[in-house]
């Protein structure tokens, strides 16, 4: 047996097997980074806000964002501006943006089992957590205290057409598992407002008003949520 021979097959072998390797690494971090440009060029950017209600008729039936919009929520002076849709189940706007079409950034959707003009006295949203404070990647700031003390602000605009207008105010946030059923059960609940203060990280004040609980992921944990606390005011 001629062991050169061989051993240099063997060479020739590993190295064809190593830039096959190399290239398949390459081609797995090239779809990743495309995967990251193409989920974050396709989430909603700032054109959806000609579209925001504004109490004429002419507004409402001219825009393309479908009939399960049930609202409009802002937050002053921060990248959350969105319209609020609202399906049958809390799977549809996973992946749906307001216009119907797939889209992996999805929608800021209400609760399905919350009432859609915001009466409960404990509703719930949500939204994927995006790069660069988009949907409700924003949330992630109002974990710490001086910055929820400067943004506490924000609207809520209920209705397609805006029939109702109501200022919203921060007052706590909260990084919680997303098993906590108090926290993730809405509607008409006493427990929430106890719990709130007993576990926020940030609690601000206490009033006697609706509230209005924004959720999203936390990073590095899918069980981990965020969860940021408002009131609504009338």
């Amino acid at each position: 047996m001629d062991f050169k021979k061989l051993w240099k097959t063997l060479n020739s072998l590993y190295e064809r097997l190593l830039i096959f390797v190399l290239i398949i690494v390459l081609l797995i971090v090239s779809y990743c980074m495309y995967d990251a440009w193409y989920v974050y060029k396709h989430t909603l950017d700032d054109s959806i806000l000609q579209y925001k209600p504004d109490g004429t008729s002419a507004n409402a039936e001219n825009s393309p964002i479908t009939d399960d919009m049930v609202a409009w929520i802002t937050i002053d002076d921060t990248n959350i501006d969105y319209p609020v849709m609202q399906g049958d189940d809390n799977v549809k706007y996973l992946n749906t943006d307001p216009f119907g079409e797939y889209s992996l950034s999805g929608s800021i959707y209400l609760d399905s089992r919350n009432a859609s003009d915001f009466t409960d006295s404990y509703s719930l949203v949500y939204g994927h957590h995006m790069e660069y404070g988009k949907m409700f990647g924003a949330l992630d700031d109002f974990l710490d205290r001086d910055y929820l003390r400067s943004h506490t602000d924000g609207t809520l605009i209920i209705g397609k057409n805006a029939e109702k207008n109501h200022s919203l105010k921060v007052f706590a946030s909260m990084k919680t598992n997303a098993k906590e059923d108090i926290v993730f059960t809405p509607g008409d609940s006493a427990e929430i407002c106890s719990y709130i203060k007993d576990n926020a990280k940030i609690y601000e004040s206490e009033q006697s008003e609706r509230i209005i609980g924004l959720s999203t992921c936390a990073e590095g944990d899918s069980s981990d949520r965020i969860v940021v606390f408002c009131y609504i005011l009338e």
